[in-house]
């Protein structure tokens, strides 16, 4: 059985940062694509952040390229999602996902496994 544990959410001023973990559990990294996603209060859930096979670079949306930085430990099965300089629309529930596959994507639709997310609030 898969399981994805996401913890490092809180609340944070703007410019503040956070370090988001996911624990995983039954699936080794090293296999399979992982990506963080996030969703605000009426809002459609969103790509945030994928890394995929050993030696792929990790794929981020623009809004979070240069301030994200997704990464994983594969020793501890756990994915990390640094975020700095961090912006009140950075504000949602944060979710980790495992992919089928080892090819990074943004398609909610190529995760099969997901967590339970983790809160960020961000205030201004």
């Amino acid at each position: 059985q898969v399981q994805l544990v996401e913890s490092g959410g809180g609340l944070v001023q703007s410019g503040g940062s956070l370090r988001l973990s996911c624990v995983t559990s039954g699936r080794t990294l090293n296999y399979h694509a992982m990506g963080w996603f996030r969703q605000a209060p009426g809002k459609e859930r969103e790509f945030v952040a994928a890394i995929g096979w050993i030696g792929t670079r990790p794929y981020y949306a623009e809004s979070v390229k240069s301030r994200f930085a997704i990464s994983r430990d594969f020793a501890k099965n756990t994915l990390y999602l640094q975020m700095n300089n961090l912006k009140p629309e950075d504000t949602a529930v944060y979710y980790c996902a495992s992919g089928s596959g080892g090819v990074v994507s943004s398609s909610a639709g190529a995760y099969d496994y997901w967590g339970q997310g983790t809160q960020v609030t961000v205030s201004s």
